[in-house]
């Protein structure tokens, strides 16, 4: 990979780790449903206007909307908003890689290695130690909320298997306009009027800032790049660097809302990242030993 495209990549990690604080920041003054209804409304519009439909069935459109806009980033936000640190939220999600893989064993029929199985063993531990922090940066709910978040992903991973879409942009953009609406409904489900009664009064710069990070650099911005990325280069050369965005997550969770990192939580990042590296790229690294010991032999 060229050395622009590495710093490029690095920097779309950066921005997915950052963007978890920057959820937080916005969950102050704006209720979390309604903060994914205004983020996927703005990645909706104007855009729809001027790009094209993707050439792929509705459900696949309709669906992802739904799954990705309120699964994961409405869920992802209630579990921030009831007292997952943003750190540990953007480590939690990661295990939206092991999901997709049992979806996509059972979905596809794919086979499920020693390595991968080895990997969410590992994983395990680490969120067995997230359970125990008590410094006031886990609660019970917000990681359960996570967890589901992470299993929407997957879900949503699949639908994008399933659609063989091509026009990434494109279906991105037309899929988040399924998402605004119904997460609009589900905060008056949840909280009557009150939301949109003082949504003008709430929103203040932490607010405005954070709706633009999401939308613009997070992701129209990020996704573009990381799929064009993608298009250039192996997955196998790109897809590892996505192991980035948690370290990134816990250090924007540290930086803005001074997150202490203790001992048990460098123990989980380790953890769960070892596992996702076992679990992704274990079987690719034992191949390439073996062809090495081979030629040396």
């Amino acid at each position: 990979m060229k050395l622009h495209h590495l710093l490029l990549a690095i920097l779309i990690t950066a921005i997915w780790g950052f963007n978890f604080s920057v959820i937080k920041l916005g969950l102050h003054s704006v209720d979390p449903l309604m903060l994914a209804a205004i983020r996927f409304a703005l990645c909706a519009l104007p855009a729809i206007l001027f790009i094209p439909r993707p050439n792929v069935p509705w459900r696949y459109i309709a669906g992802y909307g739904l799954v990705f806009g309120i699964g994961l980033w409405g869920v992802v936000n209630l579990g921030i908003k009831s007292g997952l640190s943003a750190g540990i939220a953007s480590l939690v999600l990661q295990f939206s890689a092991f999901f997709t893989i049992l979806l996509g064993g059972w979905v596809f029929k794919e086979k499920i290695t020693r390595f991968q199985l080895a990997g969410i063993v590992i994983a395990l531990g680490g969120l067995s130690s997230i359970i125990l922090i008590a410094d006031g940066s886990v609660s019970v709910t917000g990681l359960a909320l996570v967890l589901f978040g992470a299993l929407a992903w997957s879900v949503a991973n699949i639908i994008i298997k399933k659609a063989k879409t091509t026009q990434v942009f494109a279906f991105l953009v037309w899929s988040s306009a399924f998402a605004p609406l119904p997460l609009l409904l589900l905060d008056y489900g949840v909280n009557g009027t009150q939301g949109y009664g003082v949504l003008v009064a709430q929103m203040d710069w932490r607010a405005v800032s954070s709706i633009l990070f999401q939308v613009y650099p997070n992701t129209l911005f990020a996704y573009w790049v990381w799929n064009s990325l993608l298009r250039q280069y192996p997955v196998s050369t790109v897809a590892p660097l996505s192991l980035l965005v948690p370290i990134f997550g816990m250090l924007g969770s540290a930086l803005i809302f001074n997150e202490r990192l203790s001992a048990i939580k460098v123990v989980a990042v380790l953890l769960i990242v070892c596992g996702l590296a076992v679990g992704l790229y274990g079987e690719r690294i034992r191949q390439a030993l073996s062809k090495r010991l081979t030629r040396t032999a």
